[in-house]
């Protein structure tokens, strides 16, 4: 039988081999956490005009806003007026948190378990841009959805999250070597100008955005960069949806959908702070 190998440890004049503990499983994304500076303001963003289920407390002052039954939009109070960057961090879903703590940590990656109300057991990495990744305990597959309360919620899946990347072949070494990560995408404008990099999670299909940023970027450019996409299974509908909603809550109304350089039809929305949430259909425009 054949095992992985790491190092060699010398002992006596005895060679040993030592395990390499395998990667376990990376399923999806469990939820996006953005800093906010008005908890009632964001509330109308995501609970009233987004229709996100508030789910209570994710720690002392956060809410986390569900989106469908595996995934949630979290915000957390207490950002500043001269803070420009609003993302707290992005969380990745394993069945086996042990496990990956203890293959990160063989990978040479400081490992600082933290305490997250939504998730009692969750870690924190810190990826070759400084931002914060978490990693949570999460059954897989994940809780039948029987005798959930219907919502109007504009979408039930969280699709993509975007991070700001400086160095594409840096981040590589980090979500592709490292996590498993796979390319199923990259685009940008004009044509012939890469920008966005998709990378799918290992063992599922959402998937990580990488935006590419050559200088580093100002409030508003991070704002847009940082974000979220929601699947939605209708533009026409959700954008309707938006409108209507928008009127009620005396917000200012979207510009129209566009068409993506993928082929799809996207919406962009904005929360009081100016971080965006990108709505998007499934399928390209036929």
């Amino acid at each position: 039988m054949t095992r992985p190998l790491g190092a060699l440890l010398l002992l006596g004049g005895i060679v040993f081999a030592q395990d390499t503990p395998a990667r376990p499983r990376i399923t999806g994304i469990d939820h996006v956490a953005f800093r906010v500076s008005d908890a009632a303001a964001a509330r109308r963003f995501y609970g009233d005009l987004l229709g996100l289920v508030e789910r209570g407390g994710a720690g002392e002052r956060a809410v986390a806003y569900g989106v469908g039954m595996r995934q949630a939009i979290v915000v957390e109070p207490g950002l500043g007026a001269g803070d420009e960057e609003r993302l707290s961090h992005l969380a990745f879903a394993t069945p086996d948190l042990d496990a990956m703590s203890a293959y990160l940590t063989s990978r040479g990656i400081g490992v600082r378990p933290v305490q997250d109300r939504q998730h009692p057991r969750a870690i924190h990495v810190t990826d070759p841009d400084g931002h914060t990744i978490e990693f949570v305990q999460a059954d897989w597959p994940p809780p039948a959805a029987a005798g959930a309360d219907p919502s109007h919620a504009l979408s039930d899946r969280l699709l993509h999250a975007g991070l700001i990347v400086a160095d594409e072949t840096r981040a590589h070494t980090f979500y592709r070597e490292t996590l498993g990560f796979t390319e199923m995408w990259r685009g940008g404008r004009p044509a012939g100008v890469t920008q966005w990099v998709n990378m799918r999670v290992a063992d599922g299909t959402d998937y990580l955005e990488y935006m590419l940023a050559a200088a580093a970027p100002d409030r508003r450019q991070r704002g847009v960069m940082h974000h979220v996409c929601l699947r939605v299974p209708d533009m026409q509908q959700a954008w309707e949806d938006v409108a209507r909603r928008s009127a009620t809550l005396k917000l200012p109304l979207a510009s129209v959908p566009q068409i993506g350089v993928n082929g799809r039809f996207q919406l962009n929305l904005y929360d009081h702070d100016g971080t965006r949430t990108e709505l998007m259909e499934a399928f390209t425009v036929r």
